[in-house]
């Protein structure tokens, strides 16, 4: 990926069929990173915390940013699934939208301009995630912006905040990955056009230990 500076940029374009990020002068935080999702499904019971953060903190009513999925019951393993958006390295919705509301900033969070949005869905459409959300209300769509003014903080984003057994956690992707975290499970479908910035710890099977009837 080819990131170009512009001070007055306001959103990504395509340039010589090569994806550029044109990134406003507000928008530097240190140097380029990649920011994603890493979810231990080892960990996950789900609570549904992080999706009631996330509501809070955005103020949201009709819609959710994410959703907790109850995985199917795969042998002695159970499974939670908390999803929002990706952050794709290559998002789509950027590429579709004819009012330029979203754009990637430098540490790789897809931002989304609310103001901007006209309510044409064509991100919902090509978004293979479906993330983005039309609010029936305010008849625009939203999405998750990954708590960026939490994060310019240094804060973590709500709902990694919000989860008590520390399922959610916010790294990296241009460091080195935990070496034992997939890029797809069969709940979630890895697309190689997208490049979706998640990665997921798998469940262990668990352990049933029975106590033994003694006879008297």
């Amino acid at each position: 990926m080819k990131i170009v500076y512009h001070k007055n940029a306001i959103t990504a374009k395509m340039v010589k069929k090569k994806r550029c990020v044109v990134i406003g002068k507000n928008d530097a935080i240190d140097m380029p990173k990649q920011l994603g999702f890493l979810i231990d499904l080892n960990k996950c019971i789900g609570c549904h915390s992080c999706e009631f953060a996330c509501k809070n903190e955005n103020r949201l009513e009709e819609i959710s940013f994410r959703r907790v999925l109850d995985l199917k019951q795969r042998g002695n393993v159970f499974a939670y699934l908390s999803l929002a958006c990706n952050h794709c390295a290559n998002p789509q919705c950027i590429r579709v939208c004819p009012e330029k509301c979203f754009r990637k900033l430098r540490n790789g969070i897809v931002l989304y301009d609310y103001v901007r949005c006209d309510g044409c869905q064509r991100c919902i459409g090509a978004c293979p995630f479906k993330v983005p959300k039309y609010d029936p209300f305010t008849k625009k769509v939203n999405k998750c912006n990954l708590c960026y003014k939490r994060i310019r903080q240094g804060l973590k984003p709500a709902c990694v905040s919000a989860c008590i057994p520390e399922a959610l956690q916010i790294i990296n992707f241009n460091e080195p990955l935990p070496a034992n975290c997939k890029k797809t499970i069969p709940s979630f479908a890895f697309i190689p056009l997208t490049n979706p910035s998640v990665r997921f710890l798998l469940p262990k099977e668990t352990i049933c230990f029975w106590l033994e009837d003694k006879e008297e």
